[in-house]
């Protein structure tokens, strides 16, 4: 791609921050969404909870990659929490959108983030972006947070949806909780472990959404997981295999239940979502396999 103004949202998220050092890395001048006052001209100030951009940072900007969103593993899902879960991304990606639209100069692309699940739990049945949404409270708010992007859509700019699944990585996320974890020897499956993770390397996480700004005619969702989704208790041996730790704990169902109330069903959920447009597009994974995966991330 030659060299671009890219604005991104979410920039010092786990994906965002290594998005910007990869697009920084070849060159291309970064603009960061910022909730404070802007520090620079590589700054943009946003309050994505009320629904406001300042439009004008956003000119000259060739693609707008949104990422932004509160953490949905960070607490216990209260009524409040749910609440801000839903406006850090619905409202947010809504004013964004809106002000993207309103460019002198059309985007090329507009990236918003979304996640797998969208599909909901799908038990051992296997899904692609053909398959509709399913229920609870985080298929709703993907849904609701893929519509929010309906502005920049119909004013004709090439959208893309980046449902992803669960990022192998240290510094965040689910497995940021689990490397500490396993590393002590404390790791173990989570329920009867029978149930599917989709996964994907951080490096293949970065890779997908630069080759989704690249392709030119790519629109619409895309899944962000490895080829080949496994189940907890398979990514569980596979994190004792990799780090050399006994797995001898396990968490029953109950247990999580009581301590991540409504989000256990998630945790418990089975998602086995494959990326199938993404690799019909002529992505190639760099670390398609778990244990390459959990390597890539230490």
């Amino acid at each position: 791609m030659e060299r671009s103004r890219i604005a991104v949202a979410g920039a010092s998220g786990l994906i965002g921050s290594a998005l910007v050092r990869s697009l920084t890395a070849d060159g291309h001048e970064v603009v960061r969404l910022v909730r404070r006052e802007p520090r620079g001209a590589d700054e943009v100030r946003w309050d994505p909870e009320r629904g406001r951009v300042d439009a004008a940072g956003l000119t000259g900007c060739d693609v707008v990659v949104n990422l932004a969103g509160a953490g949905v593993g960070e607490r216990r899902w209260t009524p409040e929490y749910k609440r801000l879960l839903r406006d850090s991304r619905v409202l947010g990606t809504a004013a964004l959108a809106k002000a993207a639209a309103s460019l002198p100069r059309p985007l090329r692309v507009f990236v918003n983030g979304s996640a797998i699940g969208f599909y909901g739990d799908t038990g051992d049945r296997v899904v692609d972006e053909d398959a509709p949404p399913g229920d609870g409270f985080l298929s709703a708010l993907c849904v609701e947070w893929e519509e929010a992007a309906a502005p920049v859509t119909e004013a004709g700019v090439r959208t893309v949806f980046l449902r992803t699944g669960l990022v192998v990585a240290r510094g965040g996320g689910a497995w940021g909780r689990l490397f500490p974890l396993f590393r002590a020897g404390l790791g173990g499956r989570l329920g009867d472990g029978r149930q599917y993770w989709s996964y994907i390397a951080l490096h293949d996480e970065v890779a997908a959404i630069r080759h989704l700004i690249d392709g030119e005619g790519l629109s619409g969702p895309f899944n962000l997981t490895a080829p080949q989704p496994l189940t907890n208790g398979e990514i569980t041996e596979a994190m004792a295999r990799v780090l050399h730790r006994p797995t001898v704990f396990a968490v029953p169902a109950p247990v999580l239940r009581a301590a991540l109330g409504e989000m256990a069903g998630d945790v418990l959920g089975s998602q086995r979502v494959v990326p199938r447009r993404l690799l019909e597009s002529g992505f190639r994974f760099a670390f398609p396999g778990i244990d390459e995966a959990i390597r890539a991330a230490e």
